[in-house]
């Protein structure tokens, strides 16, 4: 008898075109920078495929490769369709994924304007009509080692991109390599092809009225701008059998004057339709001028924010539609059941658990591990650099013989001091490996650091309620209020133990900061889960009063309830300032501006934000921006003086009137313990931000090395 499950409809096969697919769970193209530099499928490629096949998703469309390659790529790794020499590699990936009935797609594309690494080279990028250049806000805001690792947007001579006009003839050159691709793509046993038409490709600025101003049968209304797109589906159609093609599509041009509309998109998935294209995937794009478009499209911060464009083909559409954009899973199932979409693709989900679909299939989604929504992943293309995953330490390393979770002969009885993110991972992963394993957590809750995060940035809370189901499925005991005292930790007697304390967070010394009116990160983590009796005492007898309260219903304990409750009362002024524009600073702003308080950072180096990922970090310092905050770099902090700070800034002293200031500075790596621990002669490994800084991703990081050298 079959097992019922949650989500039946995500579990059940369907087609596209003549293909099928055993489950409706696809794999959204992601670059990832993990092919070979001369273009080829990669073994560490291949392996992070393969892991997600054997995850269980039912369609994998491969990352955006180049049908011109090395011309028109857009990342320094970037997998080709050029040549024949290219297709042994691709079928062997292919036949990696087939071996666990996964089917997969080749996502065929020119990137036109975008083909960065035609800037670098010198060579002229292929376009409909010359676009306009705009200045980036987003350059100003990376680090100087980000920068070094930047797009060379100069190109060898430093006068940027050549681009080139293309002629009705060369449209013609360029419809053959897509069909020359498309044939290597059948020839290297995919199951299906997808066109990329969006994201500001080259297909996608044919479409896009903001680029292509053309006056020829290529240009000027919706149905010639798809001349294109509509002549690659077809010579493909003609020219190969039997051989879906998928279209990515934008249905919208976020931030870009005279962009790709709602209505622009619906004629040109018609016309795709019509054209002979067996399903339409349905995507956006924004500005990349600007900061913040790249969370609105392609990579939507809100849920479900392309919802309303996939029902809106579905109603226009009899071919099947693909559904992406931060959907979760009950909503992808309610969507299935009403008929909104026929697939639910993941990009970010299945990078943080590749097991996702299996996961679903077996009703553990208790067991999946969350995307926090920290963009990480992306942020690392934009660097150049392969992509990663802040709470899936594997990803990119699944080509490497680890052995990170198999089973040891010599089991170590472990004991893990401290239930922060690193200390309950390298818990989870000895525990997998077969150790006796058990954590002591000073507070009355797990999560340490990561509670506060929560608070200001909600999917951060996931990962804690994903490592606290884990453990409890492997059955690792969490001793809540006991402190790892080198005592107490002799009569254990374990054969190892992992230091997870985290880190020192003393402020710095700045004259006045013991006044009443400020706190630093421990007080204000005490402060709002009630916790610091220091912290409380620097209140009015009301607001104290208020605190015992909520300590005594246990209201405040609860991360969900309390960020609630901090929207109709916190024990914070109005007034705030904030000393400290690194992550920490900048997620408090956000927290408490969400909450009306009107606020100031004081950041005393030249960089805002350098722990936050590049694509995070644009959009927070935007939408602070956009509400107001004060966001001062290079700012020297003489004194706090009642209600002012002194500051001198641009060549001059400052005075700046507060009610209260959150001092977000001051984490240094806490080796207190460790150096007992060593006199004791007790063996030890330090991880998480006791040994380096390095917030979530670098906990995570830091547990997997720590498991893998033990």
């Amino acid at each position: 008898m079959k097992q019922k499950i949650k989500h039946p409809l995500l579990a059940s096969p369907s087609f596209i075109g003549n293909l099928e697919v055993k489950n409706r769970m696809v794999m959204a193209a992601m670059g990832s920078n993990f092919a070979s530099e001369d273009g080829h499928a990669s073994e560490q490629l291949a392996a992070y495929y393969e892991a997600r096949a054997r995850g269980g998703v039912g369609l994998i469309i491969l990352e955006t490769s180049a049908i011109s390659w090395p011309a028109g790529a857009s990342m320094p790794n970037m997998i080709g369709f050029s040549k024949d020499e290219f297709i042994p590699s691709l079928q062997l990936l292919t036949e990696r994924i087939h071996r666990h009935g996964a089917k997969i797609a080749a996502q065929l594309n020119h990137s036109g304007k975008i083909a960065q690494e035609d800037v670098i080279a010198g060579r002229s990028i292929p376009v409909p009509s010359i676009p306009k250049s705009y200045p980036s806000d987003m350059f100003g805001l990376l680090t100087q080692d980000e920068i070094m690792n930047f797009i060379k947007a100069g190109g060898p001579d430093g006068k940027g991109p050549r681009y080139h006009e293309l002629s009705v003839l060369e449209i013609q050159d360029e419809i053959q390599h897509f069909v020359e691709a498309a044939k290597r793509a059948k020839a290297a046993n995919f199951d299906a092809i997808e066109i990329h038409a969006g994201h500001g490709y080259l297909i996608s600025s044919f479409l896009s009225p903001a680029v292509n101003k053309r006056t020829d049968e290529y240009g000027g209304t919706p149905e010639k701008r798809a001349k294109l797109l509509v002549e690659i589906i077809s010579e493909i159609k003609k020219q190969i059998s039997d051989f879906p093609i998928l279209v990515r599509l934008d249905a919208n041009e976020y931030r870009i004057d005279d962009g790709i509309t709602p209505d622009d998109f619906l004629i040109t998935a018609s016309l795709a339709q019509k054209a002979g294209a067996d399903a339409i995937d349905v995507s956006a794009y924004g500005n990349t001028s600007k900061g913040i478009a790249f969370t609105e499209a392609p990579l939507v911060h809100e849920p479900g924010g392309f919802l309303k464009f996939v029902r809106m083909a579905k109603r226009e559409l009899t071919i099947p539609v693909i559904a992406v954009g931060r959907i979760e899973i009950d909503v992808a199932e309610n969507g299935l059941k009403n008929k909104e979409f026929d697939f639910f693709a993941m990009g970010r989900k299945l990078l943080a658990d590749p097991e996702l679909p299996n996961k679903i299939i077996s009703g553990q989604e208790h067991l999946i591990r969350p995307c926090i929504y920290c963009y990480i992943c992306v942020s690392q293309i934009f660097i150049n650099k392969p992509m990663m995953c802040a709470v899936n330490s594997q990803l990119g390393n699944e080509h490497r013989n680890e052995n990170i979770i198999c089973s040891t002969a010599d089991q170590k009885k472990i004991l893990v001091i401290g239930a922060g993110p690193s200390g309950m991972e390298a818990a989870r992963l000895l525990a997998m490996q077969g150790h006796d394993v058990e954590i002591w957590e000073k507070d009355k809750d797990i999560g340490g650091t990561v509670r506060v995060a929560a608070l200001a940035y909600e999917p951060n809370g996931h990962l804690i309620n994903y490592l606290r189901n884990s453990l409890s499925e492997l059955g690792v005991q969490i001793k809540m209020n006991t402190l790892g005292t080198p005592d107490n930790i002799k009569n254990f007697n374990p054969d190892h133990v992992m230091v997870a304390i985290g880190a020192n967070r003393d402020a710095p010394f700045i004259k006045g900061k013991d006044s009443k009116n400020v706190f630093d990160g421990e007080e204000l983590r005490g402060l709002l889960f009630g916790s610091n009796i220091n912290a409380i005492n620097k209140l009015s007898f009301f607001q104290q009063i208020v605190l015992k309260i909520g300590r005594a219903s246990q209201l405040i304990r609860n991360i969900d309830a309390l960020r609630f409750l901090s929207k109709l009362w916190m024990p914070l002024s109005n007034n705030i300032i904030i000393i400290g524009g690194d992550l920490v600073g900048l997620e408090l702003a956000e927290f408490l501006v969400e909450r009306g308080r009107k606020v100031k950072v004081l950041e005393p180096t030249g960089s805002l934000g350098p722990n936050l990922s590049i694509v995070r970090r644009s959009r927070v310092v935007h939408l602070l921006k956009e509400h107001g905050v004060d966001l001062l770099t290079n700012v020297d902090i003489k004194e706090i003086r009642g209600q002012e700070v002194l500051i001198h800034h641009e060549k001059k002293d400052k005075t700046l009137r507060m009610d209260q200031v959150i001092v977000a500075l001051g984490a240094n790596q806490n080796l207190s313990l460790s150096e007992m621990l060593t006199q004791m002669n007790i063996t030890h490994t330090n991880i998480g931000d006791c040994a380096s800084i390095g917030y979530i991703h670098g906990a995570i990081g830091e547990a997997r090395k720590a498991v893998l050298n033990l």
